[in-house]
């Protein structure tokens, strides 16, 4: 799809410098989906916020000590 953007000059000098003229759509792309991305990232984390009670866990007393207990309580664990 064809759409209409307006960057700054020094901006689009700086883009032409790095791809080439022929290259900045391609480019463009792949900066706003890495940029869609994030933002998604960041909305899917925001989002479990709150989800985990702050008490009332196994590892609260010593939360080194249950990682620990995990990696080797069980014999079919590798680590």
């Amino acid at each position: 799809m064809r759409v209409h953007i307006t960057l700054e000059d020094d901006l689009v000098a700086d883009l032409d410098r790095r791809v080439g003229h022929r290259g900045r759509s391609r480019f463009i792309a792949a900066a706003v989906r890495r940029v869609l991305t994030d933002e998604q990232r960041w909305e899917d984390i925001e989002s479990g916020f709150g989800a985990i009670a702050d008490d009332g866990h196994d590892w609260d007393e010593d939360a080194a000590a249950w990682v620990r207990d995990q990696r080797f309580g069980d014999g079919g664990r590798v680590g």
